[in-house]
C-alpha cells in the first residue's frame, strides 16, 4: 500500500509540474516578426494564479494566470526594428524567443493559387537563388482541421527568406511581402495558413456562418460529426494516398512491360480528360500506346513530352520507369529518356494516372504531347489503349477539411489575437459553383475574422480569380464571371481592396505560373489604401453608363492618365444585348475616360457586359498598364444564382 500511495503523489506531481510549466502557442517563436505600432498580446497557460512577468526589449508586462489556466501579456507598441529577445517568466519556468523582429506582419491564407510555392512557380532557381531576405520571416501553419476552435496551430516556425527556405513559401506573399519591404523599409512576417482545393465556408467560424442563411443549416449539420468520423477517414486517406503513389497488385511490373497484351483494351483518342474516359470516375487509369521510331534516332537520348497532365501520373518506356510526379505542381512535363531503354522500331509508351475529383487526363493540344530527338518528333496524339479498375478502388475521402469552420477551427482560431497589420487572401476556384452566394459567403468571413481580432475594420487584400478554362467562341454565361462579379461587390465592405489578375492567367492550368505579377499587383493595392503612397492607380472600374443613340457609353474610374489597349489593337472583350437578353460581341472605341459600345445587331441596347466569361479575350487596360476588372451593366439572373 505504500508503494502505491508514493506512486500515486509522485504522479499527481509530475502532472502538477506539467500544468504549472509556461505554456506559449506556435505562433511565438524565434527569428518572428511582431506587428509595429500597435498593442503587442502575448499569451499562453499556466497553473492557475501563477505570476506571469514579460520582458521585450526593455518593455515589461505582467498578468496573472486565470482560473481556466489563461494568461495574456500586452506590451506597448513598438516602431519597426529590432532583434529583440521575448522573455516570458512564471513561479519557477521560463520560456526565451530570440532573434525577434518587429514590423509589417501579414496573415496569408486561401487555397492552392495562394498556397503555390516558390519552387513551383515561374522562374524558380532563378529567384530562389537571388532570395536573401534576413528581414522577411515566414510562418507556415501546418494543415489540420477540427470540429472545435483549437487553442494552437498543428505545427510550424517561423524562418528567414534565403536560399534554403524561400522555396517552400506561398509564391504569391513571398513576391508580395518582397515588394512591401523593399518599399516601406520594415521587416515583414507573414503568417501563411492555406489548404489547397478548400470554399471559404471552411475558413469562416461558426458564429459567422449560423449569421447567414445560406451556410446555418450545414454548421449545424456538423453536429453530427464526432471524432471517430475525423479517425476513420483519416486510415482511409492514408490507404488513399498509398494506393495513388504506390501501384498495387504488381501492375508497374506487367503492365508497362512490351510484352503485355493489350488487345481487349478499348481505345480512346489523346490527348483527352477524364471526362472523356465514359463519365466521372475516380481511381488509377493504365493507358499504353506502341510508337515507331526511325532508324535516326538510334544511339540519341530523346524526350519525352506530356504537354499538361492534370493529377498524378507515373511514366514508364519499355516497361522502365521514367518518371513519378507527387501531387501536380510540376510545371514542365518533359523528361530524357536512355538511349538504352530505346530500340529502332517499335516502342511501348505506358501512363499511370490518378483520376481524382473530377480531374486527370492529358490537356490538349495535340501537338504538346510527342517524343523527340531535338529535330524531329513523333506525335503521340491519337488512339491509345485505357483500362480502368486494374488497381484497388480509392477509398471514398469525406474531405472534411472541405467542410464549414473546419480550417477555421484548426487553422486561424489559434492565431487570434496575434497583432497584424491585414490580410491577403486568394480563394474561390472551390465556390465556382456558388458564385452567388460568395456575395454572402466572402463578406461573412471577413467579418467574422475581423470581429474576432478586435483590431477594427484592419486591411483585406485579395486577389480576383484569373482567366482559365477554354475561350468561347460567342458571349456566354460564365461561373467564373459570377465569382469575380461576388469578389469585386465584396469592396463595398470597409478597407478591403482587390487586385484584378484576369490578363496573367492560362487556360490550361488553373495555377498560372506568374505569381510575381501577382504579388505586385496585391502591393500595388497595399501601397495605395494601406501605405498612402502616391501616384499609384488601380485599374479601371466601371462606374456608370447610358444609352445615346443606339450606343452606350461606360465611365470607367482608375483610368491614370488614360485608357488604351495592351495590344495596341482594337478594343475586345465587351459584349452587348437587347431587351431579349441577347449577347453579340460588340465594337467598341475609346473616348477619353469613356468607352463607347455597340453592334449594328443590336439596335437599342439595354446591357453592357466585359471580360464577362471563363477566359474573356479582353485587352482594356490604364496607363499603368492593369487591365479593367470584368464587370456587368445588368442584373439579369445569372446560372449560380438559386
Amino acid at each position: 500500500m505504500k508503494k502505491i500511495f508514493f506512486g500515486l503523489t509522485l504522479s499527481c506531481l509530475f502532472c502538477s509540474c506539467l500544468f504549472a510549466q509556461i505554456r506559449i502557442p506556435m505562433v511565438f517563436g524565434d527569428s518572428m516578426v511582431l506587428q509595429r505600432e500597435q498593442p503587442i498580446p502575448v499569451w499562453g497557460w499556466a497553473s492557475p494564479g501563477t505570476q506571469i512577468r514579460g520582458t521585450l526589449g526593455t518593455a515589461h508586462a505582467k498578468a496573472v494566470t486565470g482560473k481556466d489556466g489563461k494568461w495574456m501579456l500586452h506590451f506597448p507598441a513598438f516602431k519597426a526594428g529590432g532583434p529583440y529577445t521575448l522573455k516570458v517568466s512564471g513561479a519557477d519556468d521560463d520560456v526565451e524567443f530570440k532573434n525577434v523582429l518587429i514590423g509589417d506582419v501579414w496573415l496569408a491564407s486561401g487555397q492552392s493559387n495562394m498556397e503555390w510555392q516558390v519552387k513551383d512557380a515561374k522562374d524558380a532557381a532563378k529567384e530562389i537563388a537571388a532570395s536573401n531576405w534576413p528581414q522577411i520571416r515566414f510562418l507556415v501553419v501546418e494543415h489540420n482541421k477540427s470540429l472545435t476552435p483549437q487553442q494552437d496551430i498543428g505545427g510550424g516556425r517561423w524562418r528567414a527568406c534565403d536560399t534554403a527556405n524561400t522555396g517552400g513559401f506561398s509564391a504569391v506573399a513571398y513576391y508580395f511581402a518582397r515588394r512591401i519591404h523593399q518599399e516601406q523599409n520594415v521587416p515583414i512576417g507573414v503568417i501563411q495558413s492555406t489548404w489547397g482545393g478548400t470554399p471559404v465556408e471552411a475558413w469562416t467560424g461558426r458564429e459567422g456562418l449560423l449569421a447567414s442563411p445560406v451556410t446555418k443549416q450545414r454548421i449545424l449539420a456538423n453536429d453530427t460529426l464526432t471524432k471517430a468520423d475525423f479517425i476513420r477517414d483519416s486510415v482511409d486517406l492514408v490507404r488513399f494516398w498509398d494506393i495513388v503513389y504506390h501501384p498495387q497488385n504488381n501492375a508497374d511490373h506487367d503492365i508497362p512491360a512490351e510484352t503485355f497484351n493489350d488487345a481487349s483494351w478499348p481505345q480512346i483518342e489523346m490527348p483527352a480528360l477524364v471526362r472523356d474516359f465514359g463519365g466521372p470516375y475516380e481511381g488509377i487509369v493504365w493507358m499504353r500506346k506502341k510508337i515507331t521510331l526511325p532508324v535516326s534516332f538510334k544511339g540519341k537520348v530523346l524526350t519525352v513530352e506530356l504537354g499538361h497532365p492534370e493529377m498524378n501520373y507515373s511514366l514508364y518506356v519499355n516497361g522502365d520507369e521514367i518518371c513519378k510526379t507527387v501531387w501536380n505542381a510540376s510545371l514542365f512535363h518533359h523528361y530524357t529518356i536512355p538511349t538504352e531503354m530505346l530500340k529502332t522500331g517499335e516502342n511501348v509508351i505506358a501512363l499511370r494516372i490518378a483520376m481524382l475529383w473530377g480531374g486527370g487526363g492529358l490537356n490538349p493540344p495535340a501537338d504538346s504531347i510527342y517524343v523527340s530527338d531535338g529535330a524531329t518528333r513523333i506525335s503521340l496524339a491519337g488512339p491509345w489503349r485505357y483500362k480502368k479498375d486494374l488497381e484497388p478502388p480509392v477509398p471514398a475521402i469525406r474531405n472534411y477539411h472541405c467542410y464549414p469552420a473546419m480550417l477555421f477551427n484548426a487553422m486561424i482560431h489559434p492565431l487570434v489575437p496575434y497583432a497584424i497589420k491585414g490580410v491577403i487572401w486568394y480563394q474561390g476556384e472551390a465556390n465556382e459553383n456558388a458564385g452567388f452566394d460568395y456575395r454572402q459567403l466572402f463578406p461573412s468571413l471577413i467579418k467574422d475574422w475581423r470581429q474576432r481580432w478586435k483590431q477594427g475594420d484592419f486591411p483585406f487584400l485579395y486577389v480576383q480569380l484569373a482567366n482559365y478554362k477554354k475561350i468561347k467562341p460567342a458571349p456566354s454565361e460564365s461561373e467564373w464571371a459570377e465569382v469575380r462579379e461576388a469578389q469585386a461587390m465584396t469592396q463595398s465592405l470597409p478597407n478591403t481592396g482587390m487586385a484584378c489578375i484576369i490578363d496573367i492567367g492560362e487556360a490550361d492550368n488553373i495555377h498560372p505560373a506568374n505569381k510575381q505579377e501577382v504579388g505586385h499587383r496585391l502591393a500595388l493595392v497595399a501601397g495605395k489604401q494601406v501605405y498612402h503612397q502616391k501616384g499609384i492607380v488601380s485599374g479601371p472600374s466601371f462606374v456608370g453608363f447610358k444609352v445615346v443613340n443606339h450606343r452606350v457609353r461606360i465611365r470607367f474610374a482608375g483610368t491614370g492618365t488614360g485608357l488604351s489597349t495592351r495590344d495596341g489593337k482594337a478594343v475586345t472583350g465587351f459584349a452587348i444585348a437587347g431587351a431579349d437578353k441577347r449577347f453579340y460581341w460588340a465594337s467598341a472605341v475609346i473616348e477619353g475616360n469613356e468607352v463607347v459600345v455597340y453592334s449594328d445587331l443590336v439596335a437599342t441596347p439595354t446591357a453592357v457586359r466585359y471580360a464577362w466569361a471563363d477566359n474573356p479575350v479582353c485587352n482594356l487596360i490604364n496607363s499603368a498598364g492593369l487591365p479593367a476588372v470584368p464587370f456587368r451593366t445588368d442584373s439579369w439572373k445569372g446560372i449560380t444564382q438559386p
